[in-house]
């Protein structure tokens, strides 16, 4: 009986694999999706996840990120990050790091995706094989969530998102959030040459229908070539524990508010850290207690957001409030920026 399986090759279960290893334990990984692993995100890493990669050796290429800036018209504001730069990195970059770090620590992956889960008092079977306990961290629709009954339905309206990225050089040094009537454009410096858009919203619609609301980031691109679409979504995502009996939750996987605040491979990496530490010490149910700790200010402030820009209203007074209070823009920002 292995110690440790971890369903999801992503940057949560990646993170995993590696804090389990160097606790000693004995672990294999399930992913199915060859080579790096592309997504739709914003790509901007938070101080927090800079560091949580530092502590685990990884470095992976991108660029230095010297805070956020908000946008709207000829209004903006910046809050810059007081725990270390953040850093832009393409998603597959980011992987493409992480499974290098996991491949040098000897971990076993295996080629396949998780199937079935039987819990037992002192152990848990994954499609046969037996462990101690399983980290699941297979994804915003996890079925092993679904597979577990955790899996609470959403009445929220849904939020989707789009990414796609421009061949230009970057021209600013911040994350730029772009607010328009019905979406939010996030604006990420990822290369010398490479720059990525990402599109969260509810409405319908194409990406570039999205990109005409924002025509001062449509004019700056002009007629550049964008790489393909990629889409995810509903985001709300939520789950009714962390914890069932062997099987801890991390990542999307244990539940998403949204991606306005753009700390989701942060917490991700956080919550894998903590998983392994509870399972170390032999009592999983602290993980619960411990992915609270560390969502807390994030579904707080997340949630806040989403509702105070849920409106037409809301969403026109969100960049002047920030310019006239520049203090507490900076001071929210900080709180979601720092380390776990």
């Amino acid at each position: 009986m292995i110690d440790v399986v971890v369903a999801g090759g992503g940057p949560a279960g990646l993170t995993a694999a590696l804090h389990a290893v160097r606790r000693g334990l004995e672990v294999v990984l399930y992913e199915p999706r060859p080579g790096p692993i592309d997504k739709a995100c914003g790509e901007g890493l938070m101080p927090g996840a800079v560091q949580a990669l530092a502590e685990l050796g990884v470095r992976p290429d991108g660029r230095a990120l010297r805070g956020i800036r908000y946008v709207s018209g000829p209004r903006s504001v910046v809050a810059d990050f007081r725990a270390g730069p953040g850093r832009g990195v393409r998603r597959t970059t980011l992987h493409a790091a992480l499974r290098r770090a996991v491949d040098d620590a000897g971990v076993m992956v295996v080629p396949a995706a998780v199937r079935t889960v039987v819990q037992h008092p002192d152990a848990v079977e994954v499609d046969g094989v037996r462990a101690r306990y399983l980290v699941a961290a297979d994804g915003l629709h996890s079925p092993i969530r679904r597979q577990l009954g955790l899996d609470v339905p959403v009445a929220a309206a849904r939020r989707f998102g789009l990414r796609r990225h421009v061949r230009l050089a970057p021209w600013t040094d911040y994350v730029e959030v772009h607010w328009a009537p019905s979406a939010e454009a996030y604006v990420t410096p990822v290369g010398p040459d490479l720059v990525g858009i990402a599109v969260l919203t509810r409405a319908r619609a194409s990406f570039d229908e999205h990109l005409d609301a924002f025509p001062a980031l449509r004019s700056r691109i002009g007629e550049r070539p964008l790489t393909t679409v990629r889409g995810a979504g509903p985001l709300r995502q939520r789950s009714r524990r962390r914890v069932a009996g062997r099987t801890l939750l991390i990542g999307d996987a244990a539940g998403y508010v949204d991606a306005l605040t753009g700390e989701g491979v942060a917490l991700g990496m956080a919550q894998a850290r903590a998983a392994v530490a509870a399972i170390a010490a032999g009592s999983p149910a602290r993980y619960d207690a411990a992915w609270r700790r560390l969502t807390w200010r994030y579904e707080l402030m997340t949630r806040a957001l989403v509702g105070a820009t849920a409106t037409a209203a809301g969403r026109r007074a969100l960049v002047p409030l920030a310019v006239a209070l520049p203090r507490v823009f900076g001071a929210a920002v900080n709180v979601l920026a720092r380390p776990a």
